[in-house]
């Protein structure tokens, strides 16, 4: 299917949305991607984009990126990742969306919008690489999710990611672990009773803070548990707008501490609203930890202010491109620092400094280029 659709793409044919779609899961399913074969598709996807995106169309030529000038992925010209909040970046109206995923809206109030024709390659793409990154050998396993729901948050990437996580991956004895009440203590410590008592490996899922505030529970109660073998703990999106921030090394101790699950089996999983696909690490004995993502994603670093690639090893801003992404703009510059490293790249917080006012800049010739295009 591939074969065609790319000749009929590099014939200047125009590719369906349903195409792409289709070539996209049948890529995702492929164990692994040469350069050429992911330059290709970034490569349909921009062309896709260009044409039936406006601000990004617009954008693109100001800084004289077209179709036909673009020839690898590494050209794509990349969105600053605040643009979510000020333009709709869509390839069709917003009202065809099956869902709009919402940013939380730190900033100024403004919630950046991700637009999502279908789920279904979403899904897939965190399906398959969920299975190989976090389940590895095991087809199913008990689960306890540390957030709410998506009927309680439909807007939420992240409610989304962790109801396939336990509708696919869960047994039916699994639980969500926090309702409208917040945090429910007494049915998480009868999970983790039952699990050291059964000795049937247990995992906990949900978002970094939510795992703080377990810590302060246990820790009043004077409880500490030693999950069976096989047992894993997976934890997103770090302390960012919380009460509290901890030290990696100090989270990851604790939580080994209190719940008997060694540091190599606490994974960290690193994403965004913005994205379809997710990266993780393989565990946390040491940190910063390795994060590396599946064949359908890529990354580089910049320098912020002139947008050249960083050497391996040179601190720098991550921007991404992913191919899941079919439907907004397959590359976002973040406000993420990195460093490129063999099989991955480390994560060293938010930018700050030079590097954030690069960020900004890049945010306003964004919106000068694109505002007044959309909506």
């Amino acid at each position: 299917m591939w074969i065609g659709m790319r000749d009929k793409w590099k014939g200047a044919g125009k590719v369906t949305q349903q195409e792409i779609i289709e070539s996209l899961l049948q890529f995702i399913n492929q164990e692994t991607s040469t350069e050429e074969e992911f330059n290709e598709h970034a490569l349909m996807l921009f062309a896709y984009q260009y044409e039936n995106n406006l601000p990004y169309r617009t954008y693109c030529m100001q800084k004289g990126k077209t179709a036909r000038t673009v020839k690898t992925w590494r050209d794509i010209p990349a969105v600053p990742i605040n643009a979510f909040k000020e333009l709709t970046l869509s390839c069709v109206s917003p009202e065809q969306a099956e869902r709009v995923f919402m940013t939380s809206g730190t900033t100024r109030g403004v919630r950046g919008k991700h637009y999502h024709p279908t789920l279904s390659v979403y899904d897939h793409s965190m399906i398959v690489n969920f299975r190989k990154r976090f389940m590895k050998e095991r087809d199913k396993i008990k689960m306890g999710i540390l957030f709410p729901t998506e009927e309680h948050m439909p807007n939420s990437s992240l409610a989304h990611y962790l109801a396939l996580a336990v509708n696919v991956f869960g047994t039916e004895d699994s639980h969500y672990l926090v309702d409208r009440d917040g945090l429910n203590m007494d049915r998480l410590l009868a999970e983790l009773e039952q699990a050291e008592q059964s000795g049937e490996p247990y995992a906990l899922l949900g978002a970094s803070f939510s795992f703080v505030h377990v810590f302060e529970e246990l820790a009043k109660r004077g409880k500490t548990f030693r999950l069976p073998e096989g047992s894993r703990i997976l934890d997103t999106g770090g302390f960012k707008n919380q009460s509290r921030e901890m030290d990696l090394d100090e989270f990851y101790d604790t939580l080994s501490a209190y719940l008997g699950v060694p540091r190599r089996e606490c994974i960290n999983m690193y994403g965004m609203t913005e994205l379809s696909t997710q990266f993780y690490d393989d565990g946390n004995e040491t940190v910063p930890s390795v994060k590396s993502g599946p064949h359908w994603i890529r990354t580089r670093v910049i320098h912020p202010l002139t947008g050249e690639e960083m050497s391996k090893g040179e601190r720098g801003v991550l921007v991404h491109c992913d191919l899941g992404n079919f439907n907004s703009v397959t590359t976002i510059l973040t406000e993420d620092m990195g460093v490129e490293t063999d099989g991955g790249f480390l994560l060293l917080g938010r930018v700050q400094g030079a590097e954030a006012k690069g960020c900004s800049m890049a945010v306003e010739e964004f919106i000068r280029a694109a505002k007044g295009t959309s909506e």
